[in-house]
């Protein structure tokens, strides 16, 4: 079995909301990427628990990339008390809010991708004002309300370079899939003149910048 192979089961295993057949195609456009710039830069907005990034990690140690693994880690408003994705094994005793962030550090650590994966923790307009590096890979998959996906696409779109990748998750056409605003940030890109259609997975949209 590969190395890559290895990273893909145990992917499989981490806690999360990621579809395998999604995850997977994560780790094509991951490679695709590579091989147009090898080392380079990338970024996940939304982490969870590091499903997703152990899929890209898989890709960016195979060609000598960095994905930079964004999140604050009190989790999005459908993860909280009461609503559908709660995990009450995921609340922080001490003050009794959602931390993911110590099963991600596990996650990643299991996966042996420490070196290839770096956490970012705090909120995503923050970090963003303050991330000057182009990335050759961005990838959305943060919270999934109006004002935080349309703060996440306007933030971090501009930084994506020229023949660089955009990934965006849970797109679903017909409302009764799921939340419009991962769908109309995709629209939205797409119809900027700025971003081009590669492929679509799932609920996956996989877009490159012209």
């Amino acid at each position: 079995m590969t190395r890559r192979d290895e990273l893909l089961a145990y992917a499989h295993t981490v806690k999360g909301f990621m579809p395998p057949h999604e995850g997977e195609a994560l780790t094509n456009a991951g490679l695709a990427a590579g091989d147009v710039t090898p080392g380079g830069t990338w970024l996940e907005v939304g982490a969870w628990c590091g499903k997703s990034a152990v899929f890209l990690g898989a890709a960016a140690e195979e060609t000598r990339s960095v994905l930079y693994s964004l999140d604050h880690h009190h989790g999005s408003e459908e993860n909280q008390a009461g609503w559908e994705h709660f995990d009450a094994t995921l609340v922080d005793s001490a003050d009794g809010r959602l931390n993911t962030l110590p099963t991600w550090q596990r996650t990643i650590a299991d996966a042996k991708l420490e070196e290839t994966v770096i956490g970012l923790v705090g909120p995503s307009l923050v970090v963003a004002r303050h991330f000057a590096q182009g990335l050759d890979l961005l990838f959305i998959d943060g919270g999934h309300g109006h004002d935080v996906a349309w703060m996440d696409y306007e933030a971090w779109t501009p930084k994506v370079v020229p023949g660089g990748t955009l990934l965006i998750h849970d797109v679903f056409e017909n409302p009764a899939d799921g939340g419009r605003p991962p769908y109309e940030i995709y629209c939205a890109a797409r119809d900027s003149g700025r971003f081009g259609d590669v492929a679509a997975v799932g609920s996956l949209r996989v877009l490159r910048r012209l």
